[in-house]
């Protein structure tokens, strides 16, 4: 049990590589400066600790096969404990000793961690791969080296951790976008569920099935400025007119999102990717993402980590504890059938609202 009051809580799992940790190390040293930490390192000091209610940092060294042994001891607790993170908030910090891994790496530990309990600030990871070229347009950015670019994104997230406080309104604007079919899709039918209890609240619904939704085709970093700066993209039609304004007036947005082949429908796909020009002139750090998942076999938290990767990390949506309702129906209509569905469906919704309310 931590008994000393530390500003935050480092969860650094110990790697037996360890020439391939001096890196990490001093990004750590950097992004830290000025903070007082506590660091866990093993299985055995993570199951000693009570790590509600603390800004933590997770710092994970791979090696070059993307695997960090002490890292699945930890894991394998966090899976188990559902409520180990109640209350905190955090950010990760990810070095590789390869091109490959440490998004995937990532991706699960947000989405394990976020379902016990742990808020995810907007754009919550770092990530070095080995040959550092992922810092290229940062470093140019920032006019300093790849490895400058790494140390000053690392203490940037340190320090947005540190400050994040939850932007709470009397009545919400909550905006759901899906691309279903209100009378056979099961992900609509339990966001119906789920609505019956938000109360307090403005509630937006947009079908991304209305019209075409034409996906992103990479217009050039000057043409998609462009668009954003009027608040709208090269294509229009729904995605400009409907659901950019809708975004920009929102507290939270919902996706509901059934797994079509271990992915997001072609629909939802093409407006995350179509949301970029919107980006580039608004970032989302005070919005709230939440998401209803509905696999008719398995793969749920695959189409979970999707959201995570895409408008969390990549577009700056934060993540609140427990973020994404999965449960599993393949007739249409079955998802009511699941034991216990409408506890669950009235606890997201109370989890929705106690982000904003």
């Amino acid at each position: 049990m931590c008994t000393e009051n530390y500003d935050l809580v480092l969860i650094k799992p110990y790697c037996r590589e360890k020439n391939k940790t001096g890196r990490l190390k001093s990004i750590l040293a950097r992004s830290l400066e000025g903070y007082t930490f506590e660091t866990i390192n093993t299985v055995e000091e993570f199951e000693e600790y009570d790590l509600t209610n603390k800004r933590i940092i997770f710092a994970v060294s791979l090696g070059e096969s993307g695997i960090n042994l002490e890292w699945y001891g930890i894991l394998k607790k966090i899976r188990k404990n559902k409520l180990c993170f109640d209350g905190s908030i955090g950010g990760i910090i990810v070095d590789g000793n390869s091109e490959l891994y440490t998004k995937s790496f990532a991706r699960e530990l947000v989405l394990s961690a976020n379902m016990a309990g742990c808020t995810f600030v907007g754009r919550p990871l770092v990530e070095g791969t080995k040959s550092l070229q992922n810092f290229n347009i940062v470093a140019k950015n920032l006019e300093t080296d790849n490895m400058g670019a790494y140390m000053e994104s690392g203490q940037e997230l340190v320090k947005r951790v540190m400050t994040f406080n939850y932007t709470k309104t009397e009545a919400p604007r909550i905006l759901m976008l899906h691309a279903g079919i209100k009378e056979i899709s099961n992900s609509l039918i339990l966001w119906n569920r789920v609505k019956s209890y938000l109360t307090n609240c403005e509630i937006q619904e947009i079908s991304l099935r209305n019209g075409t939704v034409v996906d992103c085709i990479g217009c050039p970093y000057s043409q998609c400025l462009h668009f954003g700066e009027i608040g709208t993209c090269f294509y229009g039609g729904i995605i400009s007119e409907q659901v950019y304004p809708a975004i920009l007036q929102s507290d939270v947005l919902v996706l509901a999102c059934p797994n079509y082949n271990d992915s997001v429908s072609a629909n939802i796909a093409a407006f995350i990717n179509r949301l970029t020009a919107l980006f580039m002139t608004h970032k989302f750090y005070e919005k709230a993402l939440f998401g209803i998942v509905v696999s008719g076999y398995s793969g749920s938290d695959i189409v979970a980590q999707q959201l995570i990767s895409s408008l969390n990390m990549n577009k700056t949506f934060y993540l609140p504890g427990r973020f994404a309702m999965m449960e599993t129906a393949n007739n249409p209509g079955s998802v009511l059938e699941i034991q216990g569905i409408e506890e669950r469906a009235a606890d997201f919704a109370r989890n929705i609202l106690a982000n904003k309310c």
